[in-house]
């Protein structure tokens, strides 16, 4: 029996890598607004199983997928204006559509690895925003609940190219191509 070759991958990463951006703009032409203040963030996919089993499968339970819903779980510092005392405007565009109905309600959100990863995605969501209260030595803090309607979709991730992420390639960097050649 022969020892496994230990992996590569041995650096942790952080749980601050993920980045939430909200369309402050419309679908024709989208601004992306950075929602700023995140302490906590979960991205989720949950699967609706139903059973399948049948007698050929020999008395074993089986199960096919047959629904995903995606959300997201964020714990925010609610950001203000340090003069003006007005609270930022993506922050308050989600808990306005938490208050209402209909296309109000609906918000179009992205979230992405800051550090280039693959993982980047955009979708359609309902909010639930939940201040947390505190006591008179507390931040103002607010549980975000992000639930998707309709699918989740991957997006090329916005940070790929930017100055000082991480992108994972083979490649060797263009200074270094440029230079062997």
């Amino acid at each position: 029996m022969s020892t496994p070759t230990p992996p590569a991958e041995t650096e942790t990463a952080l749980a601050r890598r993920y980045r939430l951006e909200l369309n402050t703009g419309t679908a024709a032409a989208p601004m992306w607004s950075l929602v700023p203040g995140v302490q906590e963030f979960a991205p989720k996919v949950e699967a609706t199983q139903q059973k399948s089993s049948t007698y050929d499968d020999e008395g074993w339970a089986d199960s096919t997928v047959t629904e995903l819903a995606w959300s997201i779980e964020a714990k925010l510092a609610h950001r203000c204006h340090p003069e003006t005392r007005v609270f930022n405007a993506a922050q308050e565009r989600l808990r306005v559509a938490a208050e209402s109905f209909g296309a109000a309600s609906v918000v179009h959100v992205r979230y992405y690895d800051r550090e280039a990863r693959p993982e980047a995605y955009e979708g359609r969501a309902l909010v639930t925003w939940e201040p947390e209260g505190g006591a008179s030595d507390d931040l103002d803090t607010v549980k975000v609940t992000i639930t998707g309607k309709g699918p989740r979709k991957s997006i090329p991730n916005p940070a790929a190219g930017t100055p000082g992420a991480l992108v994972a390639t083979d490649e060797p960097p263009a200074t270094t191509r440029k230079e062997a050649a």
